[in-house]
């Protein structure tokens, strides 16, 4: 995860995570509605991941 993805993290979660589908845009969503933080940790762990 390079720097402009986890300063994008930090300020638009579900941007964030754009590349790894619709169903991580989602849960990173609502996530960020019931949340800012929860949000971010969503964001950090689904872009973090490595795609396989």
């Amino acid at each position: 995860m390079g720097c402009g993805r986890l300063i994008l993290a930090i300020l638009l979660p579900p941007l964030a995570v754009l590349d790894k589908g619709c169903g991580a845009v989602i849960v990173v969503t609502l996530l960020t509605i019931m949340g800012w933080i929860p949000g971010i940790i969503g964001a950090f762990v689904l872009a973090a991941m490595d795609p396989k």
